[in-house]
């Protein structure tokens, strides 16, 4: 694992117990200047994460778009009503206007808007219309990850908040599929998503024997009780500031793990043989902020670099009774210009706006080699469905947030240009990511961002 004569660290440690496997955050001791011979400058400073969020049911678009400035300069705008809650990020966001995802549009296929929506977000592929077979298209997260698979414990991890269900017809004929994913490994092969957060939390910090970690589980054993005897160890080896940074993160890890133990609703009893999670988190809020610190959590301790997160399924009809929303997402989306649903659908986009601008507030506040972790990152936040009442699908919602290790330019409202295919985006992202590839979708060309 160590050595307690070496004052230098390989990033790619972790702490072990029979139960659990606990990656690091970046230490002083793993950087080049202690750590030369492990790994070059490039290798710490140069790890780029991707995160991307998908919201259902379009936005109403006079309160997203931002303003612009008589210079009509990318750097003067003005943030809107429903994307104020970034205003203390504005510096390190991008919103991009005009990305289209043209394989979302009906074509001959007819209605279906909602499954397009899901299915086209990362992949902007076209869905064979079928309630079986199904057909699409790998995701651009799931290319990053097949080409950095290896360099982390887990090549990406795949959250959501409502199940998914891959058979069966969800809209129009469309297979159940196309809605409750929007990464796929491949056209036939959605990446099934974790709902529950301690699931989400084993998968992810998990290891050793199947039946210890339920054991520990059941008694609610803390992940850092099962690896003390190694934490012990590498304390005694760190510096001071080390020391601090570690403290911090345990703290931190510890935080999580007791607000899912408040969340869970399911009894104590003992676990069968197979792996059932504890239970369920029905306040939309926390659910989304546990998955969100979840995500943080992997991208700072390098567990994973890729991570994808539906707040809902396409389509969804969540109702937002703690905003005072109590009619059905989905159902208001089909507004029809009624001043009370505009309203209404108004307060649900600012309220999800504020659970990004928590995830992005955390990777701010997170150090990594050169920045915040959030300046290494790229987070994508967006739907795609622009105008839920028309089911358009140009013109897209989308926030881009982070420079990418400084590879990117933030604090811009962009003009990607009319009828831009959003897989060009997914083409520079690819590169920025260090996982180029030709095409991927309907893409014509790199975005330039």
């Amino acid at each position: 694992m160590f050595n307690l004569n070496d004052k230098s660290i390989d990033r790619r440690m972790v702490l072990r117990g029979s139960a659990a496997v606990l990656g690091l955050p970046l230490l002083e001791a793993m950087t080049p200047l202690a750590r030369s011979a492990y790994a070059s400058s490039d290798e710490v400073k140069g790890t780029v994460r991707m995160a991307a969020v998908f919201v259902p049911n379009g936005v109403i678009v006079p309160k997203w778009r931002p303003t612009r400035g008589e210079s009509g300069q990318q750097t003067d705008w003005q943030l809107s009503e429903t994307l104020q809650p970034l205003a203390d990020l504005k510096s390190k966001i991008n919103v991009i206007e005009n990305l289209t995802l043209d394989n979302g549009r009906a074509h001959r296929d007819g209605a279906g808007d909602h499954a397009r929506c899901g299915s086209t977000f990362l992949t902007a592929a076209r869905p064979l219309k079928t309630s079986s077979n199904i057909r699409l298209g790998i995701s651009v997260d799931q290319v990053a990850a097949q080409q950095l698979a290896g360099k982390t414990r887990l090549p990406s991890i795949e959250l959501g908040l409502v199940g998914s269900r891959n058979a069966g017809s969800c809209d129009s004929g469309y297979s159940c599929a196309y809605s409750s994913n929007i990464s796929w490994r491949n056209e036939s092969q959605p990446m099934p998503k974790e709902t529950i957060p301690r699931q989400a939390f084993e998968r992810m910090f998990g290891g050793g024997d199947i039946g210890e970690r339920r054991e520990r589980n059941a008694i609610r054993k803390s992940i850092l009780d099962v690896v003390r005897g190694d934490a012990d160890r590498l304390m005694k080896q760190l510096g001071k500031s080390d020391q601090r940074k570690m403290d911090e993160y345990f703290v931190s890890v510890r935080e999580i793990e007791q607000r899912i133990e408040q969340s869970e609703k399911a009894d104590q009893e003992a676990l069968p043989d197979i792996e059932i999670p504890f239970g369920r988190v029905d306040a939309f809020r926390e659910h989304a902020r546990l998955m969100f610190d979840l995500m943080v959590i992997g991208f700072q301790t390098d567990t994973t670099r890729v991570a994808t997160l539906m707040l809902d399924n396409a389509g969804g009809n969540r109702r937002y009774t703690e905003i005072g929303v109590s009619d059905s997402h989905h159902g208001m989306s089909h507004h029809r210009d009624k001043p009370e649903l505009v309203a209404n659908l108004a307060k649900i986009d600012h309220y999800l706006i504020e659970q990004y601008a928590y995830f992005l507030n955390k990777l701010n506040e997170t150090s990594d080699a050169a920045g915040s972790l959030l300046d290494q990152s790229m987070a994508l936040y967006g739907s795609g469905i622009s105008d839920g009442n028309r089911h358009q699908h140009h013109d897209l919602p989308i926030v881009m947030a982070g420079s990418a290790s400084g590879q990117m330019e933030t604090g811009r409202f962009i003009d990607a240009g009319q009828e831009c295919p959003m897989a060009n985006l997914f083409l520079s992202m690819l590169d920025m990511m260090g996982t180029p590839v030709d095409e991927i979708g309907d893409s014509t060309d790199r975005l330039k961002v």
